[in-house]
């Protein structure tokens, strides 16, 4: 937490959301306006909180943190701090990083729901036969009377649930680092999982992308999946094995609805782009007009906690301390 002194010494805060756009943002820091611009606003060595560009890629986002010598925080309008985790070595020590905890998970739930319902009642293939003009009526699955297991049972992952339980699911299962008590009741561990895959209609993943996490849907996982179940990823492309993926879709065992894929973007000629029963959006289950007016609430009421000296919220890792909390 910054002190009186480095706030006299130094007390620049780069937006990427113009300053003037923000209402209330509390007296006594210079508010700058960055958002990837080829020119940094100042000196970045005058920076104490960064709120870091949003979706303009890890390279862009680090590339200041080096010269960052007095910042205290720096604060992510993502769930997701994979891209800047590496950073935490070019901080100076006891400085925070901190995510965007709730910030999308309005956005992103309404994403997994419509995904889901458009990979099972086949939308997709509706609109080619739209754009033929030919009328190609089917009978197809519905989201009433399916299990669904949820892995990755955080704020987004609670958001999803709340927008199942109209659609009288049989079941919902729920999946996380560890096992806690809810309303809707329990959250089993990363550990239940091979149990609790063979039963699940449609399986969605919304866990961070972490060590743990890396690849954790890869062959073993898929092939407990029931046959002609729907993978549906909103989270990060690196929880899932793409070539192991591949080999399941190719087959038409499994169906997938992804808005996130390694590599990402997916480059032309890659074959997810083609492969059979995959739906496919440019990660954009954050980008929403959801998004602004909850941005700019997070960044101020950071800010105010910062002026304040208070601790902040969402911290996620310490600089020189013992990485991820």
């Amino acid at each position: 937490m910054a002190t009186a002194d480095q706030r006299t010494e130094a007390h620049d805060v780069w937006l990427p959301i113009p300053p003037d756009e923000i209402e209330d943002l509390p007296a006594g820091l210079r508010y700058l306006h960055w958002d990837a611009g080829l020119d940094f606003p100042a000196d970045p060595e005058r920076c104490v909180f960064y709120a870091v560009p949003y979706m303009k890629g890890a390279g862009v986002s680090l590339s200041p943190l080096s010269r960052m010598s007095r910042v205290r925080v720096v604060q992510t309008l993502t769930a997701g701090v994979d891209d800047m985790l590496p950073g935490l070595s070019r901080m100076p020590s006891g400085a925070q990083l901190c995510n965007a905890r709730g910030l999308h998970d309005a956005s992103t739930a309404e994403l997994a729901l419509t995904l889901i319902l458009a990979a099972l009642r086949g939308v997709p293939d509706f609109v080619r036969s739209q754009d033929a003009g030919e009328w190609r009526p089917d009978v197809r699955p519905a989201l009433a009377d399916k299990s669904v297991l949820i892995v990755g049972y955080g704020s987004i992952g609670s958001a999803i649930e709340d927008r199942l339980t109209p659609f009288e699911c049989a079941r919902v299962a729920r999946i996380a680092r560890t096992a806690r008590d809810t309303v809707r009741g329990p959250v089993h561990p990363l550990s239940d999982l091979s149990a609790l895959l063979p039963d699940a209609d449609v399986v969605v993943l919304a866990a961070p992308l972490t060590e743990a996490t890396r690849g954790l849907v890869g062959g073993d996982f898929l092939a407990r999946m029931k046959d002609g179940a729907l993978l549906v990823n909103i989270a990060r492309g690196g929880i899932v094995d793409t070539a192991a993926l591949l080999t399941e879709l190719r087959s038409g065992r499994l169906r997938a609805a992804l808005d996130v894929t390694d590599p990402e973007p997916l480059p032309a000629g890659h074959p997810l782009w083609h492969a059979p029963g995959v739906l496919l959006t440019p990660h954009v289950g954050g980008p929403s007009s959801a998004f602004l007016p909850r941005a700019k609430r997070l960044l101020r009421d950071q800010l105010t906690l910062f002026a304040a000296g208070e601790p902040l919220r969402n911290v996620v890792a310490t600089a020189g301390g013992s990485g991820r909390e």
